[in-house]
């Protein structure tokens, strides 16, 4: 009998934490099913994240001693929106595919991870690895590949669905238009960082699938995030 494999979508959980998998035989997948501490994980992972962020967003940090306390509620909201839309439906957009395959799929945080997204927030810059969607019960190379290739396309397909509001609909209005553009922004940078080529990224695992798909995602990434950092030139 081949050996279970364990993958991993954004890091390699550390060896430690092997207590985190089930024990023994896995109960037959329910696509959408989740776990008591899978959803203890996600909590925890996205009340740490909107935090981080809401700290790291405004341009004067704590540690310049300018931050203003009385906007704090304001980025709060702001990151929780971008914190559901890329975090949240990335992994789930992994552990949805995964359950389409018949895996074991849950997301477990990564605490060393959190917690140095949260001391990094303080200078005004956050570097995340929150944790992964890990998938238990063998997989075939194409079929790693579409769960790897899930989380990113589903960024990219938040992007290109906001783009247009933000665009041609909202751009007249401050306050909305700066929600979209987080929003459009931290889904881009979050699928454009997990197609890079190395190690435990989704590129890895997409290229090893189909080459042609990840140069496509990629470009179609780089390009938006391109377009909405240097400015749409035809907003007028």
């Amino acid at each position: 009998m081949q050996d279970k494999k364990v993958y991993t979508s954004f890091h390699d959980i550390p060896p430690r934490e092997y207590m985190y998998f089930p024990k023994g035989s896995i109960d037959p997948v329910k696509p959408g099913k989740f776990s008591r501490m899978e959803i203890i994980h996600l909590l925890i992972s996205m009340g740490v994240l909107t935090f981080a962020f809401a700290i790291a967003l405004p341009k004067d940090t704590l540690i310049s001693g300018n931050f203003k306390f009385e906007y704090f509620p304001y980025y709060l909201q702001l990151s929780f929106l971008g914190i559901i839309t890329a975090f949240f439906f990335h992994e789930m957009s992994h552990k949805f595919m995964a359950q389409r395959y018949g895996l074991w799929a849950e997301y477990r945080m990564f605490p060393m991870g959190l917690i140095l997204a949260l001391l990094l927030s303080f200078t005004g810059f956050v570097f995340a690895a929150p944790g992964a969607v890990m998938f238990l019960g063998g997989s075939r190379d194409y079929e790693t590949g579409r769960i790897a290739m899930a989380g990113p396309l589903a960024n990219i397909v938040i992007a290109i669905i906001l783009l247009p509001l933000y665009v041609f609909v909202f751009f007249e209005s401050a306050l909305i238009s700066s929600i979209l553009n987080f929003i459009i922004m931290i889904n881009l940078i979050l699928a454009t960082f997990n197609l890079l080529p190395f190690g435990p990224l989704d590129g890895t695992k997409i290229i090893r699938w189909n080459a042609t798909v990840w140069i496509i995602m990629l470009i179609v990434s780089i390009t938006l995030i391109v377009t909405l950092f240097t400015g749409l030139p035809f907003i007028g």
